[in-house]
């Protein structure tokens, strides 16, 4: 979106017609659309404003629920937004801390900031494009003065009178559509700046889960998060926002539901265990946090192999920080007699597992030609330097 549309879309009138327009779910229902409106005469500018709204509404349902259907976006903000549900988690860590005042520095459309007024902390959110900061203000509106927003630099900030900061440093290339990442010496604001904000006020900054955990300064609590299935991000915490003793922590969430590991540092790998009758595949957040030796414990569990991010054990227990698979039986690791034993079994449906070896699940999955009723998970590794194809069943 750029200034000329977003200045169309802004009035009483765009913004009626965008809510009368109403979802837009397939590409035919938006050329129909476009070729509706602008034969009502609405300019291109309004037209490309309000299509391109009503597509992404649809699109952000994921993240923001119904909110979404009052809410402005553009492309690269939407993709780069934290989804609500943990936004709000974000912001009960600083509620709890008894922060009543947060700097949001690179605010974006405003995700993290609708978390933070929504528990009546006030929010100064700031971002450097001018679009992305006045349709953060849009979305932010309905806050009054709760939430202010300003189109600037984050290093420029007035921070008088706030306890902490918020920051999400712009990690990719500007623009509202297609964007690109960047290293990390371009980043903007830079992390030695980012850093030594968070050494002298409380704060916490979001990062993607794959940052470097070397760069990762003492002192600072480190938290992988993981929502549905993905791990999604890492947030470093500081001041009083970081918990005694936590500089690892793995926060797991699925739904409405959370669970959450932590630890004083990493944890070391349990030892090898032979295959016994489950095999765990441990969270993306719990691998990233390297706590993967906490759950090994706790679920009576081995390393299936030294260096890959399997369990195995004998006893039924299941954890929240693992998927669990039933293992059936061992089948042949060659493509041509695994597809054999996968027909012999009747299966047509196959969920495929792989670490340690290089496989493409999509390819794998083509050359196997399942053909039956019934359905299991195929587990591909290495064991003891030896590539494996477990059957299995996923328990939890």
């Amino acid at each position: 979106m750029e200034i000329a549309e977003l200045t169309a879309l802004l009035t009483p009138a765009g913004l009626t017609l965008l809510d009368e327009v109403g979802p837009l779910t397939t590409t035919d229902e938006a050329a129909r659309t476009v070729s509706r409106l602008r034969a009502a005469g609405h300019s291109p500018d309004l037209v490309a404003a309000v299509v391109g709204q009503a597509r992404l509404r649809v699109r952000a349902t994921a993240k923001f629920g119904p909110f979404a259907d009052r809410m402005l976006f553009t492309r690269a903000g939407l993709e780069q937004a934290t989804r609500l549900s943990i936004a709000a988690r974000h912001a009960g860590r600083f509620r709890a801390a008894g922060i009543t005042t947060v700097a949001d520095l690179g605010c974006g459309i405003g995700g993290d900031a609708l978390g933070l007024a929504g528990l009546g902390i006030r929010v100064h959110a700031v971002d450097a494009d001018e679009v992305t900061a006045a349709i953060a203000a849009y979305n932010l509106a309905p806050f009054g003065d709760v939430a202010t927003v300003t189109h600037g630099r984050a290093e420029e900030a007035d921070l008088g009178g706030v306890d902490a900061v918020w920051l999400d440093p712009a990690r990719r290339t500007g623009g509202h559509a297609e964007t690109r990442r960047v290293s990390s010496d371009q980043w903007s604001p830079s992390l030695d700046w980012v850093f030594a904000l968070l050494d002298r006020m409380p704060g916490g900054v979001k990062l993607g889960p794959a940052f470097d955990r070397e760069a990762i300064p003492d002192g600072l609590e480190a938290q992988w998060i993981s929502a549905d299935g993905s791990t999604i991000e890492l947030v470093l915490w500081s001041g009083r926002l970081a918990r005694d003793g936590v500089r690892r922590a793995a926060l797991v969430v699925r739904g409405d539901d959370a669970w959450e590991l932590t630890a004083p540092a990493d944890a070391p790998d349990a030892e090898p265990h032979a295959l016994g009758a489950f095999v765990h595949e441990p969270d993306g957040a719990v691998i990233r946090a390297r706590l993967i030796g906490e759950v090994a414990r706790s679920l009576e569990a081995g390393m299936l192999a030294p260096g890959i991010a399997y369990l195995t054990s004998d006893a039924p227990l299941t954890s929240p920080f693992v998927s669990s698979f039933r293992v059936r039986e061992e089948l042949p690791a060659d493509t041509k007699k695994l597809s054999r034993a996968l027909r012999e079994r009747g299966i047509g449906t196959l969920e495929i597992k792989k670490r340690g070896v290089d496989v493409d699940p999509a390819a794998l999955r083509t050359r196997l030609s399942l053909r039956g009723d019934a359905s299991a998970t195929l587990i591909l590794t290495r064991i003891e330097g030896r590539r494996v194809a477990l059957l299995a069943d996923r328990v939890g």
